[in-house]
């Protein structure tokens, strides 16, 4: 028996996420002026993939896809080459990286209220609904 639903589980990945997403933005701020530094961002396409695959499902035609489980991580970091915003070869845009800091805390404090809820929940079915 499980005690705990899955959504513990998809909201600890979620924090996960947007710790990870976190540490890759407050690095790239604190690079600003640091000469020929690419920027980073974290990918979440890992992730939903291996959320996809881990679904059990069954084929019923050849031609469908098959769902296999990967066995890597569930964020990328990747590094952005495709860009340079300053004369000195620094990629980061200090606008888009303070924009997604500020995205990136409304998503935290989302994931946080909804866990503390369900923990209230979990709370008020062991005192028994006082």
């Amino acid at each position: 028996m499980k005690l705990f639903s899955h959504t513990f589980n998809v909201l600890e990945q979620g924090l996960d996420y947007s710790s990870l997403k976190q540490k890759v933005i407050s690095h790239n701020i604190a690079n600003v002026d640091t000469p020929n530094y690419k920027a980073k961002q974290v990918h979440f396409k890992t992730e939903l993939n291996n959320a996809l695959q881990s679904l059990k499902a069954y084929r019923t035609h050849p031609k469908h896809f098959e769902f296999k489980k990967k066995t890597s991580s569930y964020f990328s970091v990747m590094t952005r080459n495709d860009v340079v915003y300053n004369h000195n070869g620094n990629s980061v845009d200090i606008d888009k990286e303070m924009s997604d800091l500020a995205e990136n805390q409304i998503y935290y404090n989302a994931l946080v209220e909804r866990l503390n809820s369900k923990f209230n929940s979990l709370k008020n079915v062991i005192r028994g609904g006082k």
